[in-house]
């Protein structure tokens, strides 16, 4: 967590070990210092971080604020067979969004599912340059919707109506709930987020039912406008996130069929 305390890393999370049963989506990107169970329900989650900061290891209190040099958090072996591969060095942050792009891949998510809950994840690097640049780019893309700060996000996708006092009722039978045939999320009896389609409203990363969970950790509080913008640019990221991950869907194939063959220890 101490590299991530200046304010300009990045980070995967995701867990070792998964318990749930069903589809693997256990990995997020973050920017701050997060929660143990931030992605998974029951067991830790793992930070990656995208650079590492010497004097992180001084614990000192204020050893985040010196200017020190920072270096990537890659094995050289990997940089380098990834260089001999497509005939020139590829950035350190192509790599991270190629790696985030390939864990969002359902092809990849699904073939992988059972080595994936006993085990971090074996990332396949095609031997294509212009393949991982294609999946560099949209893993930038998938980075920027999930860290909120994606031009994509404006407008939303979303819209907020009725009107009320904003609170998110506490219960179903006060008006939380979802309307499958109207795409409504409605946080009370009055006012409701719209149009939510089904795949948005039960997409999930990691244990989380990201639409449901986000409103039901602010039950019984009021929504401000900041609150309500952030939920519909969150809808706006999770629909667009779709799209990426079938574009990402359709020329998965094309990586494991031209893998880099190198041994890291």
């Amino acid at each position: 967590m101490q590299q991530m305390l200046d304010g300009k890393n990045l980070a995967l999370m995701m867990p070792k070990r998964v318990e749930h049963v069903g589809a693997w989506q256990h990995v997020f990107i973050t920017a701050t210092i997060s929660d143990h169970v931030a992605v998974s329900l029951k067991t830790i989650d793992y930070h990656f971080p995208l650079y590492l900061h010497p004097s992180a290891d001084r614990f000192n209190l204020f050893s985040n604020q010196e200017r020190t040099e920072v270096k990537p958090n890659l094995n050289p072996k990997l940089v380098e067979d990834l260089t001999e591969a497509h005939g020139q060095v590829p950035s350190v942050e192509a790599i991270f969004y190629y790696v985030y792009a390939v864990l969002y891949t359902p092809a990849y998510q699904r073939k992988y599912a059972e080595f994936l809950r006993t085990g971090f994840p074996h990332i396949p690097f095609t031997s294509d340059q212009d393949l991982f640049e294609e999946f560099a780019r949209n893993g930038t893309r998938l980075a920027n919707l999930h860290l909120l700060k994606s031009s994509d996000l404006d407008p939303p996708v979303c819209r907020f109506e009725g009107k009320g006092d904003s609170v998110v009722a506490p219960t179903k039978s006060k008006g939380f709930r979802y309307d499958t045939d109207e795409q409504r999320m409605h946080i009370n009896r009055d006012q409701c987020f719209a149009p939510i389609s089904t795949a948005v409203h039960e997409y999930r990363i990691g244990g989380y039912q990201v639409c449901e969970k986000w409103l039901k950790d602010r039950k019984g509080r009021r929504l401000e406008l900041d609150d309500i913008r952030t939920y519909c640019r969150m809808v706006t990221a999770l629909n667009k996130t779709l799209e990426i991950q079938q574009e990402l869907d359709d020329i998965y194939e094309d990586v494991e069929g031209n893998c880099v063959s190198f041994e890291i220890s």
